[in-house]
């Protein structure tokens, strides 16, 4: 029997191999063993074997993570098994809001604070004709630093009257980088480290000034960030928290050094002294780094791998909720009487017909569709890696702008608890491509971060896969040989995009900032700020104002003297007042003070009896977690408009386990259609835009487009084997494999179970080896057969495009077909599709042109993978993917449509 046609026989099995059991309730029993049996530090182990239940989706999400050897479907002629089911379909494609403007009811604000329509009405009742009507700041960009400048703009003192003040942002508060952090407010261990060595280096002989200049200004920034660190950890406690962080050691020295000096191959033996001095940077307000023997580390990190641990040193940094923190910046800000709203985007300038300059902009409200004019007297560009998009719209029509703004993106991954100490994270300072990477306990998971990658930002926070899979070999090294981290614990996964800046309009020879960049365009009179990071949020934003007000007119910054929305009321033993009161469980009762502070009894007033006898009150959102139903009546007053905002960041569901966030969304649908009125077709939108968001974060199965596929790791494809072999024989048997072909609702036939056992038992001795298994599943032959199979259904797709069966493709049917799938490509982007496609430039895409175009393993317009997907979607439904009827002009000839067709 030749490998195709077992392909062809095994696809759906070999699928299956990774597909939920009966009916999609099993449990991998020895996950599920690890998940009762673990409880490091007296980690909640419920919360472990929850987590399991939401990877019943497929065998591999749990045993083998859902990596490649699941290769295909079934052909279009074969019948599918009732477990596909469910499936990961690819990245979305196009804009996360919604499509349509939900129109929601007003919903009164926080106790003190505006309502969202109550600060739209107000952003509209500016005037070009009256001046005391204008803002004296704007702020494009509701992130950190954008909503930090409005919170520190309208608290400035010593002036005549206060400032005016008004800030938009296109989304959600902290859509973008600012909730897609690595969740620390560090202080810079990293850039000491980066400036030392550039101090030491031959540059120091070569330009001495230039080279003592650029260290003072990085450690400059180090410092400021202690400071900012200090102030964050001493003022916002209701936000805040400790950390330490353990750098383990296992030699004395290192070689290749770290960040390419030779001195830093001594850093195992400098560790303790260098971690001392990190600690005066903050006058030593921090909890003071100390030293762990090997022994101590086994009782404190009982993950931590000990065969070759010489030490650990432990140093400390600040931890945060950065979703929380950014809206409790924005909400104090309009607190305090800033006019400020989510959901608002600016679509373009006001240009004063005299001078040139931009005295205002026209925004849209994206929740009612309304646009209105802003006017201001200073605008203030804060997008962080998207400010360059903004500063196109400074410029009048046709000129062209300096790029200012480069994205680095930060991938992360978050693993379950039980991965690391409830208290404790560690830092690999040395991996193999010289980035740092953290890992860290965050909100009852293990958080796994890297630092800057340079790559254009993007709005969706998917990381690539190769990230993901980088990030758990790293994290291997130091952990117990007892844990394997496997492709199938990575709960979620997302990627931020930090701004690296550059000021365009900086004099010849000027300096380079090594931090923030602020800069104003003398043409327009529009100022931007980017760069920077989290920690320095209220520095970088006392600095722009300082700089755009001036000195005379820039008043006093109070910000250090202030805490933040939540801090007023807070203290460390309200969670045990409000347990006492409310009745509520710990857990719930520690996250509501974490999250909220004093404002919780806010929440608690929204809380209905569960009906238990414990806990009273407080209605669970998702088993396993500490959110409750009350968070989105309440986050809905705090001017959350989608599902995606309680989802992502009013909860962080989303960013812990992108499975669970799926679970909780239809209640979360409902809570939200009852407080802001939605009808049944806007839930329906809301609930389909949710769905498309959610889709973009990473989790157990990798997304697999079937043009560019993965192959099994050793370990995953034992745990395969593991399943297979019922009895633990260390063999697989004709009988058991024709049970799990059963099980899994492809039932093979006696001829075709035994060519399958002879094509894998190569030594035919009646029984199949974990090796022999292994090799089937990664055989070269395979991975060919595979290939034939692409391109035998990309031959289906080509056809059922080829609506004239000219058996060429033309761009009229390239924009036909997008249109038939739900998503409207422009004709400029069809143009360049089509382009790409026509290698010979001969205004036509033959077949093999197709062929050819759909291998490419990259892709900007998203067309291959919008193909790729739905293709999969077909080959694991049999009813016809397309219900919509086709553009008017265009007539279908269905094919296929008994076999699972394409587009029929």
């Amino acid at each position: 029997m030749s490998a195709a046609s077992v392909l062809r026989i095994t696809s759906s099995q070999r699928r299956s191999l990774v597909a939920p059991l009966l009916g999609g309730s099993y449990q991998h029993r020895s996950l599920s063993v690890l998940a009762a049996s673990t409880t490091f530090n007296g980690h909640n182990n419920n919360r472990n074997q929850h987590r399991f239940q939401y990877s019943h989706r497929t065998l591999a999400a749990i045993a083998a993570g859902g990596s490649a050897a699941a290769l295909l479907s079934t052909s279009s002629s074969s019948s599918v098994a009732s477990c596909e089911k469910k499936k990961v379909e690819a990245p979305p494609v196009g804009d996360p809001f919604p499509l349509q403007p939900p129109k929601n009811k007003e919903v009164v604000g926080p106790k003190g604070i505006p309502s969202r329509a109550e600060q739209i009405r107000r952003l509209k009742s500016t005037s070009k004709q009256t001046p005391s009507e204008q803002y004296d700041v704007l702020v494009i960009g509701g992130g950190a630093t954008g909503a930090g400048i409005a919170f520190d703009a309208v608290t400035r003192t010593n002036l005549p009257s206060g400032l005016k003040v008004a800030c938009i942002e296109r989304g959600d508060f902290a859509s973008e980088t600012s909730s897609r952090s690595t969740k620390l407010i560090w202080a810079g261990i990293k850039y000491l480290a980066s400036a030392s060595a550039a101090l030491l280096s031959w540059d120091l002989l070569t330009s001495p000034i230039d080279t003592v200049k650029g260290f003072y200004s990085e450690f400059t920034m180090v410092f400021n960030c202690h400071q900012e660190r200090k102030y964050m950890l001493d003022k916002q406690q209701h936000l805040t928290n400790w950390v330490p962080i353990v750098c383990p050691f296992t030699e004395w020295n290192i070689w290749p050094p770290p960040f390419g000096h030779p001195i830093f191959s001594f850093f195992p033996v400098l560790a303790p002294a260098v971690f001392k001095f990190y600690d005066a940077l903050s006058q030593f307000t921090c909890p003071p780094s100390y030293i762990m023997t090997k022994k101590e580390a086994r009782t404190k990190f009982p993950q931590l791998s000990d065969q070759d641990i010489k030490y650990c040193a432990v140093f400390y940094e600040g931890q945060h909720n950065d979703a929380r923190t950014n809206i409790a910046i924005a909400l104090s800000a309009a607190e305090k009487g800033a006019h400020i709203a989510n959901y608002v985007e600016m679509t373009e300038g006001i240009f004063d017909e005299d001078s040139g300059k931009v005295i205002g902009v026209k925004a849209q409200d994206r929740i009612s569709g309304e646009t209105f004019e802003i006017y201001a007297k200073n605008i203030i560009f804060a997008g962080g890696p998207f400010t360059d998009k903004l500063r196109f719209k400074e410029e009048k029509k046709g000129e062209a702008v300096e790029p200012a703004v480069q994205g680095a993106s930060g991938s992360h991954i978050v693993l379950p608890g039980y991965f690391a100490p409830k208290d404790m994270g560690l830092l690999d300072y040395n991996t193999s491509d010289g980035r740092f990477l953290f890992f860290l306990p965050w909100q009852g998971s293990v958080i796994v971060g890297t630092t800057d990658k340079k790559c254009d930002a993007e709005t969706l926070p998917y990381p690539p896969e190769e990230e993901i899979q980088w990030m758990l070999k790293e994290v291997e090294k130091y952990l117990s040989s007892d844990l394997k981290v496997r492709r199938s614990d990575v709960l979620s996964a997302w990627r931020g995009w930090r701004p690296l800046a550059a000021d365009p309009h900086a004099p010849p020879g000027g300096q380079v900032s090594r931090d923030h960049v602020i800069s104003t365009n003398p043409s327009s009179g529009v100022t931007f700020i980017a760069g920077g990071k989290w920690t320095t949020w209220r520095e970088m934003a006392e600095d722009v104002l300082d700089k755009v007000l001036g000195p005379d007119k820039a008043g006093k910054c109070n910000t250090l003297d202030i805490v933040l929305h939540g801090g007023e009321g807070y203290h460390k033993s309200l969670p045990i007042q409000i347990i006492q009161k409310y009745g509520v469980s710990e857990e719930v009762a520690n996250h509501l003070v974490k999250t909220y502070g004093g404002r919780s009894w806010e929440v608690l007033e929204k809380c209905k009896p569960t009906g238990k006898q414990w806990p009273r009150y407080g209605i669970p959102l998702v088993e396993g977690y500490p959110y409750i139903e009350a968070e989105i009546r309440f986050a809905c007053q705090e001017y959350a408009c989608t599902i995606e905002d309680i989802l992502s960041r009013r909860t962080r569901l989303a960013f812990l386990n992108s499975e669970a966030a799926g679970v909780a969304l239809p209640r979360v649908a409902d809570i939200m259609a009852e407080e802001l009125g939605w009808n049944k077709v806007t839930k329906k939108e809301q609930i389909k835009c949710a769905q498309k968001y959610l889709a973009a974060y990473g989790g157990r199965i990798p997304y697999e487009d079937d043009v560019a596929l993965r192959f099994l790791a050793h370990e995953d494809a034992m745990d395969m084997f593991r399943e297979i072999d019922r009895d633990g024989s260390g063999f697989i048997d004709p009988q058991e494999l024709k049970e799990i072909a059963t099980r899994l609702g492809n039932p093979l036939s006696d001829k075709q179970l035994k060519e399958l056992f002879r094509t894998i038992d190569t030594d035919k001795n009646g029984k199949i080896s974990a090796d022999e298994f292994i090799a089937w599943i990664n055989a070269e032959q395979s991975k060919n057969d595979v290939k034939r199979y692409l391109h035998a259904t990309t031959k289906v797709i080509f056809e059922e495009i080829d609506v004239d069966q000219s058996g060429f493709l033309d761009m009229e049917e390239l924009k036909a077909v997008t249109v038939r799938l739900g998503e409207d490509f422009t004709d400029k982007e069809i143009e360049k599709i089509f382009k790409e496609m026509d290698t010979n430039k001969d205004g036509k895409i033959s077949l093999n042109e197709f062929i050819k175009w759909m291998d490419k393993e990259n892709d900007k317009t998203g067309f291959r993978k919008l193909l790729a997907s739905n293709m999969q979607d077909n080959n694991m439904q049999q009813s016809a993917w397309l219900e919509e009827k086709p553009p008017k002009g265009v007539t279908i000839k269905r094919k296929y449509t008994n076999s699972g067709s394409f587009l029929g």
